[in-house]
């Protein structure tokens, strides 16, 4: 779920009871709650964007978890043993979802690889590369 940045306050148990809630995307700053907003939520983890306001001061289950992963242009970026791949870097324990697509003017993305940046970061390949004339990632969550 998706909460936009013009959302400042959310009721009470807005989101109780939901036992499937696993991701809650906010692109703007940490909005304040009423009770029992996230009540028995247990598998659901709140993400917040680089930039925006509030979050240290966020103390309500479910966690907060900094949405930071960027592919790192360093040494292993490239083509390495025959495979294309890079390392990913951002917050420990996100989960990513690394997706391709070989048309950037009708992009169709596809999942190829899902990776938990396990102390911080992880590294993709991507043993298909070679089967398309070029190829474009992007990162994403599941």
């Amino acid at each position: 779920m998706t909460i936009p940045k013009s959302v400042t306050n959310i009721g009470d148990s807005a989101f109780a009871y939901c036992y499937s809630l696993a991701s809650v995307y906010f692109l703007g700053a940490a909005a304040s709650l009423s009770s029992y907003v996230f009540a028995w939520d247990a598998n659901a983890t709140v993400y917040y964007l680089p930039g925006t306001t509030g979050w240290n001061q966020w103390v309500a289950p479910p966690q907060a978890v900094l949405w930071n992963p960027q592919a790192q242009k360093d040494a292993v970026f490239g083509v390495q043993n025959n495979q294309f791949g890079f390392n990913i870097a951002g917050s420990s324990n996100l989960v990513i979802v690394v997706e391709a697509c070989t048309n950037f003017a009708n992009p169709v993305w596809q999942p190829v690889q899902t990776n938990t940046l396990t102390g911080g970061s992880a590294y993709f390949s991507d043993p298909q590369w070679t089967n398309y004339p070029g190829r474009f990632y992007r990162l994403r969550s599941p």
